[in-house]
């Protein structure tokens, strides 16, 4: 009986979507704008070079991305194997959920709330409920910031007064900083899933857990303990299809976060370093039937959000190296299927997601160029090579 992988490549965007300039991202291209600054030689920080990929790229990475968006892709010039495409979304939305729900057959039937460009970002009733939750006299924050940067502007200030910090992105997120330490993690998670069921009312789509540790002497750090309270999925994805075949469901990384664990067996977390080698263990000893789901977080949270060419080319890289490390260990019959959920374009303006399509490489079928399809169709895919009778929003490339 045969096994299905599903990796997201989180916000690893190939360029082309075509409502991308209806979210101001008209031209944005994660990967080829990457292998472009590579070639030019302005992405030397920790590495040199071309961006270099042969595995992805043997995968028909290059050939996706010059399918999606028809930029130019210096050193991913390779001649495909397999079975690739690029997908586009159909959701109204460049964020977390909407992409992983629609690659697992669902997409979003409504618009995310989104917290204005301004200071306070919060309705009063809002900030009203969070202080009664945390029992504290006030909030900091209260803005649009960067997650890193507004616990060093304010992580004193939390410590000294124990306010936690809430702010908000351009994604339909509310996310609450809290020390480890002083303020205490059970007591972040409490908060956050206290103010969860108010926020996702509105279509706020993602409460999220930022705890840091560190002291003002020392500088801010935050913690792998992030932990997203999500909206649920509108309807049965892909993971409660394969439940309901008697199928077992792997989360690896955020993704049991991103489903409100339905649908979800078991959970690993961790760095991606760790979550790779929690990848290449379930090829290992997944059982037949089951469905692997694993999201690489720090593409997105590390570089992209940061614009930090060369540290996105440098994970890409490692990545890429590692690869075969998981591949080897798949048995015949496995699919596998590698993909992203948005861009995020390190070389774009801002800090925010970018609206593209993205790359959908596949191992375990040798198909050549499927063309452009959709994100539900991976989804559809995945079903119909586990012999699942739904399948969703999507259809099949099989």
């Amino acid at each position: 009986m045969a096994r299905a992988f599903l990796i997201v490549l989180d916000s690893a965007g190939c360029g082309g979507a075509p409502d991308a300039e209806a979210f101001g991202d008209a031209g944005a291209n994660t990967l080829a704008h990457i292998a472009q600054a590579c070639a030019r030689g302005d992405a030397e920080q920790g590495r040199s070079g071309p961006l270099h990929l042969p595995n992805m790229d043997g995968m028909g990475l290059g050939a996706a991305i010059r399918l999606a968006s028809g930029d130019a892709t210096p050193g991913l010039d390779a001649v495909p194997r397999g079975a690739w495409a690029a997908a586009t979304e159909l959701s109204q939305g460049k964020d977390t959920p909407s992409g992983h729900w629609e690659l697992a057959g669902v997409p979003v039937p409504w618009d995310w709330h989104y917290f204005p460009q301004a200071t306070p970002a919060f309705p009063a009733d809002l900030v009203a409920e969070v202080c009664t939750a945390a029992g504290t006299d006030n909030i900091l924050g209260n803005c649009h910031a960067s997650g890193t940067v507004i616990i060093n502007d304010l992580g004193d200030e939390h410590i000294r007064s124990g306010w936690p910090i809430c702010y908000t992105s351009a994604d339909s997120v509310f996310q609450i900083a809290a020390h480890e330490d002083s303020f205490g993690l059970d007591r972040l998670y409490a908060l956050c899933r206290a103010l969860a069921p108010t926020l996702h009312e509105m279509k706020v789509g993602r409460v999220i857990a930022r705890p840091f540790v560190g002291c003002p002497e020392g500088g801010f750090t935050r913690t792998a303990n992030r932990k997203d309270f999500a909206i649920a999925p509108p309807s049965p994805t892909l993971c409660d299809w394969v439940q309901a075949a008697q199928g077992s469901v792997h989360a690896i990384g955020k993704i049991g976060d991103i489903f409100s664990m339905r649908g979800i067996d078991d959970v690993t977390k961790g760095d991606d370093a760790a979550l790779f080698q929690h990848l290449v263990d379930a090829a290992g000893r997944a059982a037949p039937g089951s469905l692997t789901f694993a999201n690489f977080v720090e593409f997105d949270s590390l570089y992209g959000h940061r614009r930090d060419v060369s540290g996105y080319a440098r994970a890409l890289e490692w990545f890429d190296q590692s690869l075969p490390r998981f591949l080897g260990r798949l048995r015949p019959g496995d699919l596998a299927i590698l993909t992203a959920d948005h861009g995020n374009d390190p070389t774009w303006r801002g800090t925010d997601h970018t609206r593209e399509r993205v790359p959908v490489l596949v191992h375990g079928a040798d198909l050549g160029e499927v063309g452009l399809i959709n994100f539900a169709d991976v989804a559809a895919t995945l079903a119909h090579h586990l012999g699942l009778s739904e399948r969703g929003a999507g259809r099949s490339f099989l």
